[in-house]
């Protein structure tokens, strides 16, 4: 499957603007980490673009391991050539449908997705509301205000990290940088009204 492919796939299923704007942030994580790791950039890409894609139109609040989000989307995406590789980390990305976490690029789909929403939220209350000056301490302050950005499970960032094997201040600056470069595409910073 081509970017493109991906991309108007994507846009059929997902007309939240924050929510596109969402899987935007985890592709570019998720491609910053394959080219750390000497891994496949575009599979890692693919897979960080589409992970969420079916979710608006199928959200799983009941969290089913086989229906809706994301057994729905995953489905297609094997209909459509995905292999299966890439199917099992969007899978393993929602701890609900059991699917372990057992390649690089699912332990880097799981770490990245939460922790990404979360830098955008940080960087969103900043009088900049930008990447730029966002720092590891100011992030791990906010991790601990249950307050803040309430829809995102603190243990899966930790988790995640943990199951990347990595220190959560290094995955957080690893993540913060690869999402500086495309910011105003996220909303942030100069771009931002």
């Amino acid at each position: 499957m081509t970017r493109e492919e991906a991309l108007a796939l994507m846009h059929e299923y997902t007309q939240s603007d924050a929510l596109r704007k969402h899987m935007y942030a985890v592709e570019a994580a998720m491609r910053a980490y394959a080219r750390k790791h000497g891994e496949d950039e575009h599979a890692y890409g693919i897979v960080g673009l589409l992970h969420d894609f079916d979710y608006e139109r199928y959200p799983n609040d009941a969290h089913s391991a086989s229906e809706e989000h994301p057994s729905f989307g995953v489905n297609l995406l094997r209909l459509r050539g995905l292999p299966d590789a890439m199917c099992r980390a969007i899978l393993g990305h929602a701890s609900y449908t059991g699917v372990p976490r057992e390649t690089l690029m699912a332990k880097t789909l799981f770490a990245v997705d939460e922790l990404c929403g979360f830098l955008v939220a940080c960087a969103l209350v900043r009088p900049s509301r930008s990447l730029a000056d966002l720092e590891v301490s100011s992030v791990k302050k906010k991790l601990k205000d249950k307050a803040f950005a309430r829809g995102v499970n603190r243990d899966e960032v930790h988790q995640g990290a943990a199951e990347l094997g990595v220190q959560l201040d290094d995955h957080v600056r690893f993540v913060i940088e690869a999402l500086r470069p495309m910011e105003s595409s996220l909303g942030l910073g100069s771009a931002t009204p």
